[in-house]
């Protein structure tokens, strides 16, 4: 189960236990901007557990089957993964290579918004990931590479960016398997930080 989904189900019973039945009353009937504005307005007031509450969400959110962590820089579904990690015993720490530890990667890089909460801090937007390919991934933007100059085990590749009118720079691409996941972190990111964004970094 990917992060998207496991949050969904993970909150799905407080959605229709904790949340009163017109939580979304606001956001019906609507669509475009008027509905973007709608759901900021829901979740703007979001409560941030804190950073190093990530480590703990962790093993809720991102948990395989087998109760490993969930990582998309390493994982490759439907194949064996050439490693997995530990919750708590495999967290970084330092590292050398692929596959020593994993820590806590911020999809939506935090230099974009100075490393200011709620943002550092979002489940949403902060994802476990193998610590050498994070430091790989870098703050690059994520795009299509096409002539990679780093591939991680799970073909995840770090090179110029090739998407269609993009500036030429170095991206990171993730494997197939989770460009939906992190395409719905970014929609995500657009909604709940709606005009709070304007000082990013673009």
């Amino acid at each position: 189960m990917k992060k998207t989904a496991a949050l969904f189900v993970l909150f799905l019973p407080l959605l229709c236990v904790a949340q009163p039945q017109t939580y979304y009353t606001a956001a019906l009937g609507k669509n475009g901007q008027a509905l973007i504005d709608a759901l900021y307005n829901i979740i703007k007031n979001h409560q941030s557990l804190g950073y190093s509450a990530l480590w703990t969400a962790y093993q809720q959110t991102d948990k395989k089957p087998n109760g490993k962590v969930w990582d998309m820089y390493s994982d490759n579904p439907g194949s064996t993964p050439a490693y997995e990690f530990s919750f708590i015993t495999d967290q970084c720490g330092n590292y050398n290579k692929e596959g020593d530890c994993f820590n806590r990667e911020h999809s939506f890089p935090q230099s974009y918004f100075n490393k200011n909460e709620p943002m550092r801090s979002d489940l949403f937007i902060v994802f476990p990931t193998d610590g050498y390919v994070n430091g790989k991934r870098s703050n690059y933007p994520y795009g299509i590479v096409n002539n990679p100059t780093y591939i991680s085990s799970n073909g995840s590749k770090l090179g110029n960016n090739q998407a269609s009118g993009a500036p030429s720079s170095l991206a990171f691409e993730p494997i197939d398997s989770f460009k939906g996941d992190l395409a719905r972190t970014y929609f995500y990111t657009a909604t709940r930080y709606l005009n709070e964004d304007n000082g990013w970094s673009d």
